[in-house]
């Protein structure tokens, strides 16, 4: 018979024949093993490679007959937990044998698909869940194939991806280290290259700094002091003491002065009060020029900010910051409201005791460096981006980008509010030493596995390097366009916060979704829910401390995402350089500041319906009589003050000024359970008084 025919020759031939032929084909058919081969694959798909039939076809093979004996053991039947996976020890069965035998029994000749390599069948539900060592047969079918569904996503496809970054460009970002292999091929020219950059950054990048801090000089007032953008002559309520003795000279003094650039966004994060008005998420300059002549001297109130006033009248610029004079004028009343050069100033109808002008000077008699942080934040990247691009090491790398930023922001892009250089320069290395301890477990566990085999030289520096730049200035890139200070309810109710908030937390969720995708084929999800369980759980504890309330810096937001960036792709590049520079930034700039912090430290010291926290624990008093444009005196009646409380005393401040106080210590303020208050300038009738009571 030949291999094209489809009927074997004895189906054509006569009856007797047939017969004949057909009862020696049978014999052929059941003493022969490819039969059996052949049956065997036919069950292997029927059944998807169960084990059970596995060993029973597996028994019929070994044999070279059929077996006489009927009985049979099956094997034991194994868990759900066990893997099934197909014997690769069974008998192949080959076409070319095939075609040999088929050729001489006259049979159809049936040819095999290979089996595709490395594939397990799964076990069908139905043979899963037969099993009589079942362990959990008392969950409901539906539940279990949920939480194998479940499990099995969890653990990702097998095997799991291998994520590695493949530059573009390969040989244009790899010139650099070609380029360093030619000319400094051994690790000792390696090492004085590396030295001679750091010294080289170091000896600029102070010098620079040494010249801004100290440079500068006035005719006639001498050597500038640096201020903050906050700094005033006044402090807040009654912190200058009983009629503000603490705060003298009121008037017939000077001070030279240098403001920073960008001051103009400082804005009060707590609430102030000037006379009647309640003033929060906004900057303090009270006063201005006369509203009838603009040209007038512009007079402030003492409790303004220095450079924003400055600012205000002209005598410095928010870009660049720069020197000025300010020159006490002592009391003054009816400060005027007026807007000038971005910032609004607010009206003040009473009398305060200390008030300033500025000086107008030449530009002879001023020689004033201008704000050098930009200057100083090229030579910063400069040698950053040199050091990116021609080193493959991660710890390099890292750990050199971390000290350099650390460095750049304590002293130069965002300092703590300080008196002098040295004074920033004493908290940039009490913050710095705790900080390069967590920096280190930062790299072990997180930013190692990032960076270690990539050679996307360029890649790494635009996306790592460059978006830790943008965390780093955080003053200048998030804090001026998200109204959001601090993550409480009660800076929740600034203008904007709430859609600010909404957009973030959007963003902040689609990118938790693609790292989560990442994770997951990577293999490592179990490993990832594990940390962040225990992250959630203690964030919930102390959610629900009583007396306490739940402050996430933005330092700390840094140590809770940059785990979910330790795997190599770009977009953790971007995300986990990000997080470092915030990182840097709340540090050097904040210090580790308490995740958790009582209502009085984050400013929520207003009362609520039922008045708790105010007045002795109580509503404020209502003064509701009005005292006459002639009237000497006032007197205040609050009844005893009782002894179980936490208050120690009692301030009346007059046009925000304290003006009387008293101690509960002291029997006799409270004997006739009243405060008699003298009016002290019979002149300025007509003028309102504000009175305002601190505990």
């Amino acid at each position: 018979m030949k291999a094209g025919n489809l009927i074997p020759y004895w189906l054509q031939a006569p009856e007797k024949e047939v017969a004949d032929q057909a009862e020696v084909t049978t014999m052929a058919l059941l003493n022969h093993r490819h039969v059996f081969a052949l049956l065997h694959h036919v069950v292997l798909l029927a059944t998807k490679s169960h084990s059970f039939l596995n060993t029973i076809c597996t028994n019929i093979l070994s044999s070279p007959t059929v077996p006489q004996d009927p009985a049979m053991v099956a094997p034991g039947y194994r868990d759900d937990d066990e893997e099934n996976q197909v014997p690769a020890d069974l008998h192949a069965l080959h076409d070319q044998e095939l075609d040999d035998e088929d050729e001489e029994n006259g049979l159809l000749q049936i040819q095999s698909a290979p089996d595709p390599p490395n594939r397990t069948l799964p076990i069908p539900v139905w043979l899963r869940e037969s099993a009589s060592s079942f362990k959990y047969r008392w969950v409901p079918l539906p539940v279990r194939k949920a939480s194998r569904a479940v499990v099995d996503w969890v653990k990702g496809p097998l095997p799991p991806r291998v994520l590695k970054i493949e530059p573009i460009f390969p040989k244009i970002q790899q010139a650099p280290i070609s380029l360093l292999d030619k000319y400094a091929p051994n690790r000792k020219q390696r090492i004085i290259l590396l030295v001679t950059l750091y010294a080289a950054w170091f000896l600029t990048w102070s010098l620079m700094l040494k010249h801004h801090s100290t440079a500068g000089f006035i005719k006639g007032y001498g050597r500038p002091e640096n201020v903050w953008c906050g700094a005033s002559f006044w402090n807040e309520g009654n912190g200058c003491g009983l009629n503000g003795n603490q705060c003298r000279p009121f008037s017939s003094a000077h001070m030279a002065f240098r403001c920073p650039a960008n001051c103009k966004s400082t804005h009060l994060l707590e609430e102030r009060i000037v006379g009647n008005q309640s003033l929060r998420y906004q900057g303090l300059v009270v006063g201005g020029p006369r509203l009838e002549d603009p040209e007038s001297i512009p007079i402030y109130r003492g409790d303004s900010f220095i450079c924003q006033a400055a600012i205000h009248a002209g005598i410095v610029t928010d870009a660049d910051g720069g020197c000025g004079v300010a020159t006490l004028t002592g009391s003054h009343t009816n400060f005027e409201a007026s807007e000038s050069n971005g910032i609004k100033s607010t009206a003040f109808p009473g009398t305060f005791p200390r008030s300033f002008t500025f000086q107008h000077l030449s530009s002879s008699q001023a020689q004033c460096p201008t704000d050098s942080r930009w200057p100083l934040f090229v030579v910063t990247a400069v040698a950053l981006v040199l050091l990116s691009v021609f080193t493959t090491s991660p710890a390099i790398f890292f750990f050199s980008t971390f000290v350099i930023m650390f460095l750049h922001v304590g002293l130069v892009s965002d300092p703590p509010n300080t008196a002098n250089v040295y004074e920033a320069i004493s908290k940039l290395v009490e913050r710095f030493l705790p900080a390069a301890y967590i920096s280190f477990i930062l790299y072990r566990y997180c930013a190692r596995s990032l960076l270690t085999g990539l050679t996307a030289q360029i890649e790494k520096t635009i996306l790592y390097l460059g978006f830790c730049f943008i965390g780093a200035l955080n003053n200048y890139t998030f804090a001026p366009l998200i109204p959001i200070e601090r993550l409480t309810p009660h800076d929740m109710e600034q203008p904007g916060a709430p859609l600010a908030l909404a957009i973030i937390v959007a963003i902040v969720l689609a990118i938790i979704i693609s790292q989560i995708h990442f994770i997951r084929v990577s293999g490592n999800m179990p490993r990832y829910l594990a940390i962040y369980t225990t992250m959630a759980l203690g964030l919930i504890i102390l959610l629900i401390l009583p007396g306490e309330r739940l402050r996430i810096h933005h330092y700390i937001l840094a140590l809770l995402f940059i785990p979910g960036t330790a795997f190599q792709i770009r977009p953790s590049l971007m995300y986990q350089g990000l997080l470092l520079g915030l990182f840097i930034n709340g540090v050097a700039r904040w210090g580790f500041a308490s995740i958790i912090q009582t209502p009085a430290a984050l400013g929520e010291t207003g009362s609520g319906s039922d008045g708790s926290g105010s007045w002795w624990g109580a509503k404020s008093p209502n003064v509701t009589a009005v005292v006459g444009p002639y009237g000497s005196n006032i007197t205040f009646n609050w009844g005893q003050l009782p002894k179980d409380t936490d208050v120690d005393g009692v301030s009346i401040l007059i046009n925000d000024v304290e003006r009387w106080r008293g101690y509960t210590d002291e029997e006799l303020y409270w004997d006739q359970e009243e405060v008699t208050i003298q009016r002290r300038k019979q002149d300025d009738d007509g003028m309102p008084e504000f009175f305002r009571h601190v505990q």
